[in-house]
């Protein structure tokens, strides 16, 4: 499978104040498409800290012309569901269209229903904490950049390999746009059936900024960040692949791993 959910990918909300870097790592930016994103249909595991399995997902992307239509889910053992569905063009540069994220069930602390809508400069939020199933509408002025339910895909199109910059819409009940600042870590060797890789490692972080940023890792509301792995594609022509994520999948701030998943098949009797 050559892409992700972005998936796990309202999965920054990360709380970090920088306050010493550079204008070039705080200025968000479009992301040219290096690798433009194909059919798929993928199958994903995601675990919690002690690495069992609490949920099973796909991913699964239709493409018409220059318009892809992303569809993430995970279903928990609890009856849980987190599913995701972006449309994002993809000439020239990586724009999301619309994104539609609902999160129900157990495994969910602030359970929500958000819909974000370019064309109208809206967002919608419905509330489904305790039954509430309040609905609040909010014009917004939504960046060129925003990268809710892509960030895998635009990790896999980073032409160099330095810090990036790209902004985010917060889906929480009073939705703002953050920078979500990526960059990368170092190199990790993991293997396939005995052959040997290697797997490039970013970790994202979310700056707020104003004076909330500030506040927030004072009052104990700094999560923690986000780590993914990606196979970068080489001077022979390969492509690049999302390998797994580590981090919160909502803003409830849990840590869980999403992996790729591989079929299992039942042994024939001898």
């Amino acid at each position: 499978m050559m892409s992700t959910p972005a998936p796990f990918w309202r999965c920054f909300w990360i709380v970090l104040v920088i306050t010493a870097l550079p204008a070039s790592w705080c200025r968000a930016e479009q992301i040219p498409v290096r690798y433009p994103e194909g059919v798929t249909h993928g199958f994903l595991v995601l675990r919690d800290q002690a690495q069992k399995s609490v949920a099973t997902g796909d991913l699964e992307q239709i493409v018409k012309g220059t318009v892809v239509t992303s569809r993430l889910r995970f279903r928990f053992n609890d009856g849980s569901l987190y599913e995701e569905t972006t449309l994002f063009s993809q000439r020239g540069t990586f724009k999301v269209l619309s994104d539609h994220l609902l999160e129900k069930g157990p495994a969910f602390k602030s359970p929500m229903e958000v819909w974000i809508d370019r064309a109208k400069s809206q967002v919608k939020v419905r509330d489904l904490k305790d039954g509430k199933n309040k609905i609040t509408t909010h014009h917004m002025d939504l960046p060129g950049d925003l990268a809710n339910g892509i960030v895998s895909v635009i990790v896999k199109n980073f032409a160099v390999n330095g810090p990036h910059t790209i902004e985010m819409l917060a889906a929480t009940p009073k939705p703002r746009i953050v920078k979500l600042e990526i960059s990368p870590e170092g190199t990790d060797a993991f293997s396939i059936a005995g052959t040997r890789y290697s797997a490039e490692r970013y970790v994202a972080k979310v700056n707020i900024g104003g004076i909330a940023g500030a506040v927030a890792p004072l009052i104990g509301k700094q999560p923690p960040d986000t780590h993914i792995w990606i196979l970068r594609a080489t001077s022979r022509g390969d492509a690049p692949a999302f390998l797994k994520s580590v981090g919160p999948l909502s803003s409830d701030n849990s840590v869980w791993e999403i992996e790729l998943a591989s079929p299992t098949w039942p042994r024939k009797e001898q």
